[in-house]
């Protein structure tokens, strides 16, 4: 193998079994092949509901990882680790949250080759455990506000699963704090959703709405879940982020208190937040297209494909050095560089193979390149041609990584921007019941703004005729100017419109 080059790119299998499906012919497939392709994850078969992450879909989560872990600690939190195992008895203090988790558990009812006096659950999420631990950390109102993060892996037990959107097992990070009042607590809660949201917009190239969730929606034992929506191509909505007030729920189930300044003894007010794996998920469906994956910049672990072409012996060492030469100079910008030389292998084959993969810029060096002292750059999304072939142009090699970056930047900003519009797109205001069903006929979906009496019964209701679910009830930036109305399905009154869509 040459320095530089991934163990993915030594083999490559006939291009007639590349064959991405169309997004208009079956979206479902096209997701599904677009992980393939890209060599993302796949199905762990062996295990049922779980999923492998290949080393190009984890260098996508450690950049996110690395993203947000800088932005948990520049707001005070620091990172923690708590067992996987969680007692059934601590679960069950939380009647609320354990009811809503039961279907999902996992439990250990047997380990050493004996049956366990008390089972364990394997951690669905971590209120309780870290509640429990909280309790024995915090005495005074000096401990507080207490900010903990963990990154770790959690197990749901999933009837239904689909690679990075639902899984029986999925990594994620979760954020759980514990304050003095609950001004303190809300105030965190707002602030980690807007880290949430920062991260989508600036990073993922993502935009996304925030807003509230229904009582219906809400995380099992929250006083109120705040939640970030981001729209698919194909106009479905993805929970891409949550943020919970938990009140003193949990500090109450496992007597978490504190002296306050006055010497009086009193429950500490929590919160917890997290993202997921789902979050490469929501990058594939909002960005990629039939020739594969599409990655911002700032997310993708390559920058940067090298393509040495040439038909002569006498050429070949030539060119080789200068690929070297430009990447070994791209790399000290700060930019990840492959450079392609397999041999025996079309560069058109190349092309295909490192688009699929999603890298942002492509550069093809040949002897006349030499010549020029220049190379050919093509980005992963291209204008075309008058004759419908996607454009290149000749970029100097000096200063070619500052050159390189820019095109960084404006491709960055170019997927966030057509992200937006095609959401725009899909966004409709809705009146009518009889509208509202069209809308949401089979196979179809928008992000509809609409009515709603506030009544749980209203809102399944809605679901049970359309599956359309309301993702939230928007943050007044974020969502249409709230004006009274009358409810879509009921015809009641209503204070404002909310988000609703089907969903992953």
């Amino acid at each position: 193998m040459r320095p530089g080059q991934t163990a993915s790119a030594q083999t490559l299998k006939p291009m007639a079994q590349q064959a991405i499906t169309p997004r208009s012919k079956d979206y479902s497939q096209w997701y599904q092949d677009v992980i393939a392709r890209g060599e993302l994850a796949e199905a762990a078969g062996v295990v049922r509901g779980c999923m492998v992450i290949r080393p190009h879909g984890w260098a996508i989560w450690e950049k996110l990882q690395a993203d947000l872990d800088g932005r948990f600690k520049a707001t005070g939190h620091k990172n923690a680790a708590f067992p996987m195992l969680i007692p059934m008895s601590f679960l069950q203090k939380e009647a609320e949250h354990v009811e809503g988790f039961a279907p999902e558990l996992a439990v250990v009812t047997r380990a050493g080759g004996k049956e366990l006096e008390e089972p364990y659950a394997i951690r669905p999420t971590s209120e309780t455990i870290i509640g429990h631990f909280f309790s024995k950390w915090i005495d005074s109102h000096r401990d507080l506000p207490l900010l903990i993060n963990q990154w770790a892996n959690v197990m749901r037990w999933e009837m239904r699963t689909r690679i990075f959107l639902r899984t029986g097992e999925f990594y994620w990070q979760e954020g759980h704090t514990a304050h003095a009042t609950h001004d303190e607590a809300k105030e965190e809660v707002v602030r980690m959703l807007d880290v949430y949201r920062d991260c989508c917009h600036e990073v993922m190239a993502l935009p996304v709405i925030r807003g509230i969730k229904t009582a219906n929606e809400r995380f099992a034992g929250a006083v109120e879940t705040r939640t970030i929506e981001g729209m698919m191509q194909d106009g479905k909505a993805l929970q891409c982020g949550t943020s919970h007030d938990l009140g003193q729920n949990f500090g109450k189930a496992f007597d978490v208190m504190f002296q306050n300044a006055e010497g009086q003894r009193e429950y500490v007010w929590q919160t917890s937040w997290g993202v997921s794996t789902r979050l490469i998920g929501a990058l594939i469906m909002a960005h990629s297209d039939d020739d594969g994956l599409v990655l911002p910049p700032r997310l993708a672990p390559i920058h940067v494909v090298i393509v040495p072409i040439y038909r002569k012996d006498d050429e070949r060492a030539k060119v080789l050095e200068a690929a070297d030469k430009i990447a070994a100079e791209l790399r000290a910008d700060g930019l990840t560089v492959e450079v392609d030389a397999r041999e025996g292998i079309k560069p058109g084959a190349k092309y295909y193979h490192w688009e699929q993969r999603g890298v942002p810029i492509r550069l093809e060096i040949g002897p006349r390149d030499l010549e020029n002292q220049a190379v050919m750059a093509k980005m992963r999304i291209a204008e075309q041609d008058e004759k419908g072939r996607p454009q290149k142009e000749s970029l100097a090699w000096q200063d070619l990584g500052v050159e390189i970056g820019k095109r960084l930047d404006a491709f960055q900003n170019k997927l966030y921007v057509d992200a937006l519009a095609r959401r725009k797109a899909k966004e409709v205001f809705i009146d009518s019941w009889d509208d509202f069903t069209d809308v949401f006929r089979e196979g179809e979906s928008s992000f509809v703004w609409a009515h709603w009496d506030g009544t749980t019964e209203t809102e399944l209701a809605i679901k049970d005729a359309t599956k359309a679910t309301i993702r939230c009830i928007p943050y007044a930036e974020d969502g249409p100017a709230a004006e009274p109305g009358t409810c879509v399905k009921t015809g009641q009154p209503s204070a404002q419109r909310v988000l609703f869509s089907k969903n992953y």
